[in-house]
This record gives structure tokens, sequence and C-alpha cells, in this order.
């Protein structure tokens, strides 16, 4: 296989690869840049939390457990472990936010009186999007995050590869190189502008 045809194949699988990633951040990306419309028909804020249900909770923790141990217990308790933060509360409750991507849940731990109360966050349409926009990182620990994280930089690593190939694609196609040229050069002046005017 000669090697332009290797770059036209590599840059039709690579954008085939790409799809619903571009797809998923093109519309997460229009949902944030007309978010004024979200907040007229939702209101302000990521939404509310809903009850969804309250139980006794009598599990032990051992005396130096940190409220990330008390977090991580009770969410595999909940079998909802997953990314999460928690602070603890003046009155010694414990808030657990599950960074759920579709549904995003609040779980409050009170000791004093051995209860879980757990909430979920109501759907909306662009929350949804900017959670899987947003969703970035290694550092929760937990094996579906890293994941989705060694994926973002599989996604990443493809865009540049299809970005190459393309110039590569351009610049064989004899025909088009004035065109390309003017649509390449457009493109970096106005990309330049932005970042110095902004």
């Amino acid at each position: 296989m000669t090697t332009s045809r290797l770059i036209r194949r590599s840059h039709l699988y690579v954008a085939l690869f790409l799809s619903p990633w571009l797809l998923m951040y093109a519309v997460s990306t229009l949902a944030m840049n007309h978010r004024q419309y979200f907040v007229a028909k939702y209101g302000p804020g990521p939404g509310t939390y809903e009850p969804e249900r309250e139980l006794a909770y009598a599990g032990s923790f051992s005396p130096d457990a940190t409220p990330r141990d008390i977090a991580r217990q009770i969410l595999e308790t909940l079998d909802l472990a997953g990314a999460h933060s928690v602070n603890r509360r003046l009155d010694g409750a414990i808030v657990i936010n599950r960074n759920d991507l579709l549904v995003p849940r609040r779980i409050t731990y009170v000791p004093a009186a051995g209860t879980l109360a757990i909430e979920k966050l109501a759907p909306r349409t662009n929350t949804v999007l900017e959670r899987f926009h947003r969703r970035r990182g290694y550092e929760t620990g937990y094996a579906l995050d890293t994941a989705w994280a060694v994926t973002v930089d599989l996604v990443i690593a493809a865009m540049v590869i299809w970005a190459l190939s393309g110039l590569w694609m351009w610049w064989e196609m004899k025909a088009t190189r004035m065109a390309g040229a003017v649509a390449a050069l457009g493109g970096a002046v106005l990309f330049a502008f932005y970042v110095f005017a902004i």
C-alpha cells in the first residue's frame, strides 16, 4: 500500500472513530454557547435535587476515618461507587456529591441519626451535555473514569492525526492547493485575531 493510500485510509477510519465524540463535543459546546436559551427554559443553575430515598445506615468506621474514607464506604454499600466529592458540614453530617454523567446524586449521611438521605439531580438536556463535555482526568482512581480519560486521550491523538492527514491530502491535490491555502490561512488569521483581541 502506498503512503498516500495509507494516509487516506487512516483519515477515513479516524473520522469514523471520531464521529460520536465530535458530535458530542459539538452539541455540548452548542448548549454551552447558547446557555441563555436553557436558562429561559429551566431557570438558572444546574437544577434542583429531588428526594429519591431515605434509609437507616448502621455502618461503622474506624476512629481515624476521613470524610473521603466514609464516602467511599457509603457509596460502595449503595452500589454507587464512582467519581465523587465530599465535605463535612458544621453539624457533622457528611455530604457526598456522586458525579454520575446521567444522574448525579447527593447523599447526606447524618452520623448522630444513622440515616442516609439520597437525592438525585433533575435531568436537564444542557447540564447532561455539559457533564459529558467537562468529564476528564485520571484522579478519581475508579476504573471506568480512568477508561474514559484514556479514551479522551485517544480521541485527542486521533484529532491530531486527522488534522495532519487532512493537510497531507490537501498538499497532494495540486488543483486545490490555492483554495486550501486560503482556507487554512483564513482559519489561522481568525484564530490569531481572537487569541490576541479577547
